[in-house]
């Protein structure tokens, strides 16, 4: 039986899917976005391990707390980076009924051996440009743009998500980009997208870690952007949402 590294759990209501959830912060991950809230759960060392069987046991016993539409979520760090143990959890969890959801970032091409799985899948759509992604993140998303084919496919909801940066994505241009993407992409009428605004929650985390946090002023967004690129968004077909 495969265990699962895990920073954080706990429960959250509608921010991570659908309902009231328990949701699990999975060990590891595969980019270096320097606005990341939880630098705790980059490096693939750390975290607690659990037995599969005993995650199971515990959303089994959770059952209850999962009301209006709740279940399972699975976040990070990023999910695909521990896909045997993710794979063996979620199967567990749809054959006893419980709904299942990730967050992704959507670039592993093991992506797709999950949809099976699931009942929902958020996925960070961080740059229309697979360069400025590379330069930025450490990776292209080129091969998020290859697993959309399977993931429409698949034919589940999808929730995309898009962290809005100042210097990085934030102009009404880059909403008019990602709406041009969206449509490229067959995602008009098959997603909903939200905009999160860049926030400073993860900051005092970094100098515990003995790490440097690299985002300034100039990250921060206002509210009148945010409104504008949904706008935007929404001239472009999408069905924007705030949770």
């Amino acid at each position: 039986m495969s265990r699962l590294k895990i920073f954080q759990k706990g429960f959250n209501f509608s921010q991570d899917g659908p309902g009231n959830r328990l949701v699990y912060h999975l060990q590891g991950c595969n980019l270096r976005c320097p606005w990341c809230a939880n630098p705790e759960g980059l490096a693939v060392t750390g975290g607690k391990e659990y037995e599969v069987e005993e995650l199971i046991a515990e959303c089994v016993s959770c059952a209850p707390m999962f009301f209006e539409g709740g279940g399972v979520t699975l976040t990070g760090g990023e999910v695909t980076l521990q896909p045997e143990g993710v794979k063996q959890l979620l199967s567990g969890l749809k054959v006893r009924g419980i709904h299942t959801a990730i967050e992704t970032n959507g670039v592993a091409p093991v992506l797709k051996e999950l949809l099976p799985m699931l009942d929902y899948l958020m996925m960070d759509i961080k740059h229309h440009d697979p360069e400025i992604h590379r330069r930025v993140t450490g990776l292209s998303n080129e091969s998020l743009f290859a697993n959309l084919p399977a993931i429409l496919d698949w034919g589940g909801p999808i929730a995309l998500r898009i962290p809005v940066i100042g210097g990085f994505n934030a102009s009404e241009e880059d909403a008019r980009a990602f709406g041009r993407l969206f449509q490229r992409l067959g995602l008009t009428g098959r997603s909903t997208v939200e905009l999160l605004a860049y926030h400073e929650y993860g900051k005092d985390k970094y100098q515990t870690l003995g790490m440097t946090y690299q985002m300034g002023e100039e990250a921060k967004v206002s509210f009148q952007l945010i409104q504008a690129m949904e706008q935007i968004l929404r001239e472009a077909g999408m069905v924007v949402v705030r949770t």
